[in-house]
């Protein structure tokens, strides 16, 4: 009986030697993959954000998302959409015959205004002064409807030259331009597109096809 009393003590005292073992084991694997992962979570740069605006890939970090789309001949107004939010469209009524206008915070994407200056039967004047009023760091977005071009002089092309674009000088009557600059911007913008209106190559009946443009601006642009 003593002996085989001390054999179970025995058993007994190696049998928790053994669980003591595994759940130490446990405990460690449990803190090394804590420490494992936090590890590579601070070797690993930020993912970038989601897709937005139905753009064809992500946009890294810092930047803003945006596509865009020039108006279909008299009919079917701009299209801007910035972060998965339309600022511009013929469906939220803010978009107007000439020339469309969102401006938005470089550094925080805000939408902080949006107008519409009639190139064919309005006056230029007030395009000028909301051109001029526009403050550094933000980022503006134009976009062409109908006819863009008749009223423009040389203080509002220059001043829009002045936001980075290159094609200013050259617009003309009724022809499709997107473009995306920024007061204060130091280079000429990749964010540009424009298509003359030409009787040769027009889609539509005295009208060009539609402009779309999409990309990554980035902040503080």
């Amino acid at each position: 009986m003593v002996r085989a009393s001390g054999v179970f003590k025995f058993a007994t005292i190696v049998f928790v030697f053994i669980i003591a073992i595994f759940l130490t084991f446990q405990l460690l694997d449990i803190d090394l993959d804590f420490k494992i992962r936090d590890i590579l979570a601070r070797s690993v740069p930020n993912e970038p954000s989601e897709v937005k605006c139905g753009l064809v890939r992500q946009c890294p970090n810092s930047h803003f998302a945006f596509k865009m789309a020039s108006g279909a001949a008299s009919v079917v107004g701009p299209r801007i959409c910035l972060e998965d939010i339309i600022l511009m469209s013929s469906v939220k009524n803010n978009v107007g015959r000439g020339i469309n206008i969102a401006l938005v915070n470089g550094k925080t994407g805000e939408l902080l205004k949006t107008a519409s200056f009639d190139m064919w039967g309005g006056d230029v004047a007030p395009l000028i002064k909301f051109l001029k009023e526009i403050e550094d760091g933000t980022v503006v977005l134009m976009a062409s409807f109908d006819d863009p071009a008749t009223k423009l002089n040389d203080e509002a092309r220059q001043l829009i030259a002045d936001l980075g674009s290159t094609v200013i000088t050259q617009l003309g009557f009724r022809d499709n331009w997107v473009f995306v600059g920024g007061k204060g911007i130091k280079t000429k913008s990749p964010f540009e597109q424009h298509i003359k209106n030409s009787a040769d190559t027009n889609k539509f009946d005295g009208w060009p096809e539609v402009l779309e443009m999409e990309g990554c601006i980035p902040q503080k642009f």
